[in-house]
């Protein structure tokens, strides 16, 4: 076949391939146009703003504004690793997002499956929605309440004072309380909403495997590692991925809110360390630049997770 039959070709299955997207275009031309806004959001507040990165390369100051800065380089960068805090933020972060993870995510597989058992419809719509309330609780009731619950009169403090856990002081003065803390307030805020897809996933398993299983003797937990988890496999592992992907990007919000200096030392992550150097101290270029190798470890993690999954099982994103 010569070059001139592989590009009419090419050209074939360029024009089949547009003929079938105008006409896909047309019939569904509903349910692309509710898509815009999704496409329109994520344009705005996701791709536009990634211009701004340019001044994690630069010595910005608003009043000669980002093509009017001078260059530095990567000065920012090297300023960060050389600081004596990136071990520390470095740390915390690291600490505080395997401790959610590793807690967080087999917590909400175990519930979904437990709610998976439930027969009773009444009862079971009653539990999915009282482990749903805690996380449309704003993040600032929520920090409000651990403070308060946590303070030094605070019924959770008096009562593992009462143990002999802990010896009355407030524990969000005591860095070693604060990642237990932040885990465990995490698992109970997220982990109803944490099952809605597996259960989605759950009900989709042909009920026929199950019987076909009764039938040759398998008790509930057999078709459990037979049946259930092999069917949810995928979701787990798509989910798992993302996970993993947004492993450093630890949210400030419930940091900033909780922190205090006396608990810097295990609770000061990156998100919070750029908080205080860009809003704070006003230094913008250095806080750009630790986010940005932030954002460059994320998507290192992604890609390397998504590749061990394809490897491991061919389940991928």
């Amino acid at each position: 076949m010569n070059n001139l039959q592989i590009n009419s070709s090419i050209q074939q299955k360029d024009m089949r391939f547009l003929s079938r997207a105008k006409r896909d275009l047309y019939v569904h031309k509903s349910v692309y146009f509710m898509l815009l806004p999704v496409l329109a959001y994520y344009v705005i507040f996701a791709y536009v703003p990634m211009y701004g990165a340019i001044i994690a390369f630069q010595d910005y100051a608003p009043i000669k504004g980002i093509m009017g800065s001078d260059w530095v380089g990567i000065q920012h960068f090297i300023d960060f690793f050389e600081s004596p805090y990136f071990v520390r933020v470095l740390r915390n972060t690291i600490v505080i997002s395997v401790s959610t993870l590793v807690v967080s995510f087999p917590a909400a597989i175990i519930l979904a499956l437990m709610m998976n058992e439930i027969r009773q419809i009444w009862f079971k719509k009653i539990t999915q929605t009282i482990s749903y309330v805690p996380h449309f609780i704003s993040m600032v009731v929520v920090a409000g309440m651990i403070k308060s619950f946590t303070a030094d009169t605070g019924f959770i403090n008096i009562f593992l004072t009462n143990l002999g856990v802990i010896h009355g002081e407030s524990m969000l003065t005591v860095p070693q309380y604060f990642v237990p803390i932040y885990v465990i307030s995490d698992v109970w805020q997220n982990i109803g909403w944490d099952t809605i897809i597996y259960l989605a996933a759950l009900a989709a398993v042909n009920n026929e495997l199950y019987e076909a299983a009764k039938i040759d003797g398998a008790g509930k937990l057999r078709q459990l590692f037979a049946i259930t988890l092999p069917s949810i496999a995928p979701t787990i592992v798509m989910l798992l991925v993302l996970r993993i992907g947004s492993l450093m990007s630890l949210g400030y919000e419930k940091i900033i809110l909780l922190y205090n200096e006396l608990t810097y030392e295990t609770a000061d992550v990156i998100s919070s360390f750029v908080y205080r150097k860009g809003l704070l101290e006003a230094d913008y270029s250095f806080s750009t630049a630790v986010g940005l190798f932030n954002s460059v470890i994320n998507f290192i993690l992604v890609i390397t997770a998504n590749g061990v999954s394809r490897k491991l099982n061919g389940s991928s994103i």
